[in-house]
């Protein structure tokens, strides 16, 4: 038995260094060393399995289980980033933005308009639009050929597309400076380079050759992407600090919470998930495990009273987000 409980000691201690690894994606860039942004992928399995071992020390009496719930409370922002719940927040006036990654849908675009329409938000953003035009009574449009709209009720003062720099990494988002109810916003529509996987390319089957092969590939793919989403953070993160007006940033990053890409371009931001969001915050649905990809954050001048991830829509293999802010005091 003591064997036993010494190998799950060593394991629980294992997993809280890597559970420790992922918070150092906030201060370590993935050129320098991208396996701390690899282990964000994993975290939901590595906090179950951190929980599960803490609870089984506590049912042991063991003095150790105080150490690991003490460590543990490290954790509960980045678990919130995840699963989170929060009280409602009445507000009299709000600014009501949907953000949605459409995965290119010519086929279901009826339905996707459809949708949009029945939204009646303040400001949509796309990505990976179709190219369909969407164009809808009383909203006026931005977009760039590559794949990101901008749909708003309001007037749009300026617009830009955030250029990369190198000519290898393509563009990451555009800009919109908004003008509602008197006030200008600017709204940043962010997709990060996508790793371009498949289901068969990440599917375990039980030929461990096979297997052990099909990781190798999926690791090659992600250290690159990791790498070339760190230009395109800076980039995103320049148009939002040289903003002299209030952000809100959205779209697909590409990249899970608690990630080298959430720190930084949730850097001076607030994620409208933690302040206003309830449940689950997975987005992306193609594959069974919980992923969340898709965010909006905002300046703290803006205060989220609503989040809600759309479930109830499956015209893409990503959920539409939903969230509405405050206007008061503004």
């Amino acid at each position: 038995m003591k064997i036993f409980r010494l190998i799950l000691f060593i394991l629980h201690l294992g997993i809280l260094f890597l559970l420790l690894g992922t918070l150092l994606n906030a201060y370590v860039p993935p050129k320098i060393f991208p396996w701390f942004n690899l282990l964000s992928l994993g975290f939901p399995v590595l906090i179950i399995l951190y929980v599960i071992l803490t609870i089984f020390w506590v049912i042991s009496w063991k003095k150790r289980a105080f150490v690991f719930m003490f460590i543990g409370l490290a954790f509960i922002n980045p678990v919130k980033r995840w699963v989170n719940y929060s009280s409602p927040k009445p507000a009299e006036s709000e600014i009501k933005v949907l953000t949605f990654n459409t995965r290119a849908n010519k086929v279901r675009g009826e339905a996707l308009g459809d949708y949009l329409k029945s939204q009646n938000a303040d400001v949509i953003l796309l990505q990976e639009d179709p190219g369909e035009s969407y164009q809808f009574a009383g909203y006026q449009k931005f977009n760039s050929h590559f794949g990101l709209v901008v749909l708003t009720k309001h007037k749009i003062i300026s617009q830009k597309v955030i250029e990369p720099n190198d000519e290898n990494i393509w563009t990451p988002g555009i800009m919109a400076d908004i003008e509602i109810n008197g006030k200008v916003y600017r709204f940043v529509d962010v997709y990060l380079h996508p790793f371009r996987f498949e289901k068969k390319m990440v599917e375990l089957n039980g030929d461990t050759d096979t297997n052990e092969q099909k990781v190798k590939d999926i690791v090659k793919r992600l250290i690159p992407t990791f790498k070339k989403h760190q230009e395109q953070v800076g980039l995103i993160s320049e148009a939002v600090k040289n903003s002299p007006y209030p952000v809100i940033l959205t779209g697909d990053f590409n990249s899970v919470p608690n990630s080298y890409e959430y720190y930084h371009l949730s850097e001076g931001l607030e994620d409208a998930f933690l302040t206003a969001g309830k449940g689950s915050s997975t987005s992306f649905h193609d594959y069974k495990f919980p992923i969340r990809i898709d965010y909006i954050f905002s300046s703290p001048s803006l205060k989220a009273i609503s989040y809600k991830v759309d479930r109830s829509v499956s015209i893409s293999d990503h959920y539409p987000v939903i969230a509405k802010f405050s206007m008061e005091n503004k």
